[in-house]
């Protein structure tokens, strides 16, 4: 792929997988602006620090971003062992703000990718609720539903990982009909990053023990970053609304 002359904004940059997919993209030629609340390890052509979890945050680090940006990737998260309005405003409702605003800085055949999970794959479970809270247009009116429907920490992750899926999904053809921008999903199982750990405490050994047949091994971050790369890339102009495991094979296993 040639990324070169691309700019690509990239959230959740100073570690894991934005950290490795920041890598990639330098290296096949793009100019990438950084976003994290920590500063960054790695080299960048530009880097805001911002709390992603406040729309007034969000808004502030917007100003700083370039004028013209080609693609935004959305790796930020934080996992469920997290407070679950802390997981709701990061990992969905400051997801969507950034991503709306983006909007108008995104030329046609610009890009927006956003990281959801193995974990948000029983999204058909709970459609309605989903799709219900992807209806909200603002984040503070996602604030507002989500405070007449309680989310239990215990499962904030898996459901706020599933409500990004639904909404990322429902909104694409909207976007790439009206402003000729695509957006995807790319879902990752297990990964080894800094928070890897928090995903065993919050799933629980039992579980943990009771998938790792499923699975050669968690995936590394550099594995995960190519698909990234590719749906910010021209070579993937005609993929839009889809939401693509990066998880070696583990899906296929609860056929």
């Amino acid at each position: 792929m040639n990324m070169q002359g691309k700019t690509i904004v990239i959230t959740g940059s100073s570690s894991g997988i934005g950290a490795e997919t920041a890598r990639l993209l330098r290296l096949q030629g793009a100019r990438v602006i950084g976003v994290d609340r920590n500063d960054p390890m790695i080299t960048l052509d530009g880097f805001v620090k911002a709390d992603l979890s406040e729309q007034a945050a969000i808004d502030a680090a917007f100003k700083q971003l370039p004028e013209r940006f080609d693609a935004l990737c959305n790796v930020a998260g934080v996992p469920g062992t997290a407070p679950a309005d802390l997981v709701a405003r990061v990992n969905d409702l400051g997801l969507r703000h950034l991503s709306a605003r983006a909007l108008d800085r995104l030329p046609e055949g610009g890009s927006i990718v956003n990281i959801s999970s193995i974990l948000g794959a029983e999204w058909p479970q709970r459609l309605d609720v989903h799709k219900a809270l992807a209806e909200t247009r603002s984040f503070e009116a996602g604030l507002a539903w989500l405070a007449r429907h309680p989310v239990q920490q215990e499962t904030c992750y898996q459901y706020f990982k599933e409500a990004l899926i639904v909404w990322s999904v429902t909104q694409s053809q909207k976007w790439f009909l009206e402003r000729g921008v695509r957006m995807n999903c790319v879902a990752p199982g297990p990964v080894f990053t800094p928070i890897l750990g928090d995903f065993v405490s919050m799933l629980g050994e039992e579980r943990v023990q009771k998938d790792a047949h499923r699975m050669k091994r968690p995936a590394l971050a550099d594995e995960v970053a190519p698909v990234i790369a590719f749906l910010c890339s021209d070579a993937a102009r005609w993929v839009s609304g889809i939401n693509l495991p990066v998880d070696g094979g583990l899906a296929s296993t609860y056929l």
